[in-house]
């Protein structure tokens, strides 16, 4: 089993919200995602998606974005991001999905040794605007990051995180995600929400015992990357 991870697919094939506004990149995205995808990955591997899948505003209307991704190969762990106005109560969401998928939240996923934990995430303290309601959320996350972390079984030989947001206040300074993930033993951490100019601020590489990777679909060409 090989494992990778893509975020921000932002998918939205029932929809009218065209990516290319974005940028030239983003022109056609859903092809190139499945393309690369299948040049890849095969039905053993597992497939990280942290955040920002569809821009559906309810489930029903996400559901072909969904099926979008349960027919692309290998087994897949979605995680919630900022835009994912769609994922509603758990329980739906999870009965809603194709087989082969599973929705993270609250809790972890384990298959062949490898445990996989994480929250959305939040802006950090020490970011620009941050504000007192900010805070709130953040402080939310990391609750919800913790009680993650807590269903990681004691036997789990590699740890993997999936955020949303970049688990740093500025590029690489220390948050209380970094601090609870160092405290947990992850190893490897992946999350995604930069896109175009804000990927020169993405940390990536080893600190702290852990290594990141910013797997925003843009800044990967929408190319899933390997991490494991």
């Amino acid at each position: 089993m090989r494992i990778y991870a893509i975020a921000d697919l932002h998918l939205s094939l029932t929809s009218e919200k065209p990516m290319d506004v974005f940028g030239e990149a983003w022109r056609g995205h859903a092809e190139k995602l499945e393309r690369n995808w299948r040049e890849a990955i095969s039905q053993e591997d597992l497939v990280l998606i942290p955040g920002d899948i569809s821009w559906a505003m309810q489930l029903p209307a996400a559901l072909p974005d969904l099926s979008f991704i349960g027919a692309l190969p290998g087994k897949k762990i979605l995680l919630k991001g900022n835009h994912d106005y769609w994922w509603s109560a758990i329980g739906r969401v999870r009965a809603a999905l194709p087989d082969g998928m599973r929705a993270l939240q609250n809790d972890s996923f384990t298959e062949d040794g490898v445990s996989v934990c994480g929250s959305r995430g939040w802006l950090c303290p020490g970011s620009s605007n941050f504000t007192a309601d900010d805070e709130k959320i953040y402080l939310r996350e990391l609750d919800r990051l913790s009680l993650s972390i807590r269903t990681l079984p004691p036997e789990a030989g590699t740890k993997i995180a999936m955020l949303h947001f970049p688990p740093f206040s500025d590029k690489d300074r220390p948050s209380g995600f970094t601090e609870r993930l160092e405290a947990a033993g992850v190893q490897i951490a992946v999350y995604g929400h930069l896109h175009g100019d804000a990927n020169r601020y993405a940390f990536e590489g080893e600190k702290n015992g852990i290594v990141y990777h910013c797997v925003a679909a843009d800044k990967l060409d929408f190319m899933p990357k390997r991490i494991l």
